[in-house]
């Protein structure tokens, strides 16, 4: 961002006097260009980590979820930051984490028959 400033000083250096059309056609391009970044990248991305954390303060017992790990498992427990999830049946294993964890929240769990 300061070579941009120092480009902009120097560009306003060199103008002639009364000369500010040559820096607000220079201001133009630089403000379409961070109006499209803001539309196609910022904006997006704000809204998609909102969902993700609405989703991650709705998690709740029952529930199977996705881990960062790429563990699944059933929510046995659900406190302020923290989540413990119950991955094996037969070995009854219960693991604790994060909620920050969690990529991904499906309702239902897989049956148990089914070898997907």
């Amino acid at each position: 961002m300061n070579i941009l400033r120092i480009h902009c000083e120097q560009l306003a250096q060199a103008a002639p006097q009364g000369g500010s059309g040559a820096f607000i056609s220079m201001i133009i391009p630089f403000a379409l260009m961070f109006l499209l970044l803001y539309v196609l990248i910022i904006r997006p991305q704000r809204k998609k980590e909102q969902e993700r954390l609405g989703m991650i303060q709705n998690v709740k017992k029952n529930d199977y979820v996705l881990t960062t790990g790429g563990i699944y498992g059933t929510v046995i427990g659900v406190k302020d930051n923290e989540i413990t999830l119950k991955i094996d049946d037969t070995n009854n294993t219960k693991v604790k984490l994060a909620k920050s964890a969690i990529i991904g929240v499906e309702k239902t769990a897989p049956d148990a028959g089914s070898n997907n």
